[in-house]
């Protein structure tokens, strides 16, 4: 049985399906030991608590340095045993020393079909008026693992959503939640529980058969 470890920072939507897919029975294999938050007003340490789930509050307006908020991370992720740690909205970027701590251990859902419209500056409404606005057909939602670029880790899944004629960044955001990224990101989780994901270089691969993930990624 693997922790995971979601970190949040505002309304908890992805959280949610995470949940509603962990109480389904959707990973076996995995189940959420703790909720972390950058903030203390976050919506999702309600949804965390509402299903008994533990939460922490570790906000970074509360520490004089990056650095030092990346070491308190890090010990929490340490406290709570962490073999999956998920980004679910966390507005908060990792330091190389808790990526390197868990490479590859660290998973990410952004709202587009990745190299398109992500990197830095590239979250929430933004990424879909920035879809709208260059006229694409489809857009969509990727689950990657972490690195120190951002948006730049290997990709796990994908799933595109067609843009409609009538659609605002509101609608075109909505729909891409509830029809990619509440679907791939508990799937992600899933195969990571399974030990089905290999990672060789920029590819992730999934296998049939588990693996061992700590000797292999």
């Amino acid at each position: 049985m693997k922790n995971i470890v979601v970190l949040v920072s505002g309304g908890g939507t992805n959280l949610q399906a995470l949940i509603d897919a962990q109480e389904s029975g959707y990973f076996p294999n995995g189940r959420i030991t703790c909720v972390i938050s950058s903030n203390p007003n976050a919506r999702a340490l309600i949804r965390a608590r509402d299903h008994g789930i533990a939460t922490r509050v570790i906000s970074p307006k509360d520490y004089s340095s990056k650095a030092q908020y990346s070491r308190v991370l890090l010990e929490a992720l340490f406290q709570e045993y962490a073999d999956l740690i998920v980004l679910a909205g966390f507005m908060t970027i990792l330091d190389a020393q808790i990526i390197h701590a868990y490479q590859n251990r660290i998973i990410n859902v952004h709202p587009s079909l990745i190299p398109s419209f992500c990197g830095p500056g590239f979250y929430g409404l933004r990424v879909h008026e920035c879809a709208l606005e260059r006229g694409v057909k489809y857009t969509g939602a990727t689950v990657h693992f972490v690195n120190e670029i951002a948006d730049d880790g290997p990709i796990i899944l994908q799933k595109p959503v067609a843009i409609q004629q009538n659609d605002t960044p509101e609608t075109l955001q909505k729909r891409v939640m509830r029809e990619a990224e509440w679907v791939i990101l508990p799937e992600a989780v899933r195969l990571f529980c399974e030990d089905m994901l290999v990672v060789k270089g920029r590819k992730v691969s999934i296998v049939n058969e588990p693996t061992h993930i700590g000797g292999t990624i």
